[in-house]
């Protein structure tokens, strides 16, 4: 396998997009190979192909096993272990979100409740902290919960809702105080 012109730019700005996101530059190229290759990879034909390191590459690939976007096929015959990405984009945004909130989300929420705890124990002079840490608190655990709804959804339902987002925005928006158009000035000043 070759990489064309277009697929050499894709992996190489998912890679930067990657990195972007905190994820290691070479993981999130090895993903975007495996994404648009037509067929299973076996990981010395990665290394060769990204020009990086085998060890890299077995490195990338045990951590996107473990986050679930690529997984280990074998073919007949063939004694090396290959692998492939999801190929359904849906189903990898799910898996990554998921990923992300176990990853993230769910220890920042549990850090912010030990936080909320210990400055209540603080008396006044937490005060302050305690109110901002809540505000955050409830921030975080809106989003996760939207998060929860979301991913119950089916992939038809989720693929409307995203080609729905800009009626959905303006459908909020309405009666909102930011997104009124100012009154014009009153003729009798008082």
């Amino acid at each position: 396998m070759t990489l064309t012109p277009a697929a050499q730019k894709f992996v190489l700005h998912w890679g930067e997009m990657g990195q972007a996101w905190g994820i290691n530059r070479t993981m999130a190229q090895v993903h975007a190979l495996l994404f648009v290759s037509p067929q299973a990879l076996d990981a010395e034909e990665i290394s060769k192909l990204l020009d990086v390191s085998r060890s890299n590459v077995s490195t990338s690939l045990r951590e996107l096993i473990t986050w679930g976007v690529v997984k280990r096929v074998h073919i007949i015959g063939d004694r090396r272990d290959r692998f492939e990405a999801l190929k359904d984009v849906m189903e990898t945004f799910r898996v990554i979100m998921a990923e992300r909130k176990r990853r993230e989300m769910d220890p920042t929420i549990a850090l912010l409740e030990h936080c909320v705890r210990e400055a209540k124990a603080g008396g006044p002079a937490e005060q302050y902290t305690r109110e901002q840490l809540e505000k955050m608190l409830e921030f975080t655990s809106m989003v996760t919960a939207w998060y929860s709804q979301i991913d119950r959804l089916s992939t038809p339902a989720l693929q409307r809702l995203f080609r729905g987002g800009a009626k959905l925005a303006n459908l909020f928006s309405l009666g909102s105080p930011a997104q009124e158009e100012p009154e014009p000035p009153s003729a009798n000043p008082a």
